[in-house]
């Protein structure tokens, strides 16, 4: 178990999610989801953390910018990647919960429990919003 949350995990933690998105993307499809029932949930959100993770592994070792940690950089990336390449109303919403978390913690050395909690609280009001 990790005691912080760091660039490293973030990118397991994408590839994880993107991997599990895909076993269940039919499932997701199948959904009667809002705000549009049009059967492409999945597939949406496939995409738009496809972009995200691609945006992760473009990043060649640049430099986060003042004030972002390591684990802010990657998760800035993440987003950006999200934003660019979200696909439907579900790839926009995914790309803000992202946002709203990266801006949580970018500045924060270690992101532990409390910190966690936090950015999930951010992530979802970013998605509100």
């Amino acid at each position: 178990m990790l005691d912080t949350l760091d660039a490293a995990a973030i990118r397991r933690w994408c590839a994880g999610g993107l991997a599990a998105l895909r076993r269940h993307q039919g499932e997701i499809d199948d959904l009667n989801v809002y705000p549009v029932p049009d059967g492409d949930t999945g597939t949406n959100l496939v995409l738009t953390l496809t972009s995200a993770q691609q945006a992760l592994a473009m990043d060649l070792g640049t430099l986060p910018e003042d004030g972002h940690t390591p684990h802010g950089h990657a998760l800035r990336l993440m987003a950006r990647g999200a934003l660019l390449g979200a696909r439907g109303n579900s790839g926009v919403i995914l790309s803000q919960i992202l946002r709203g978390f990266a801006d949580a913690v970018s500045a924060v050395p270690a992101v532990r429990g409390r910190e966690l909690a936090a950015a999930l609280r951010d992530a979802t009001t970013a998605a509100y919003a």
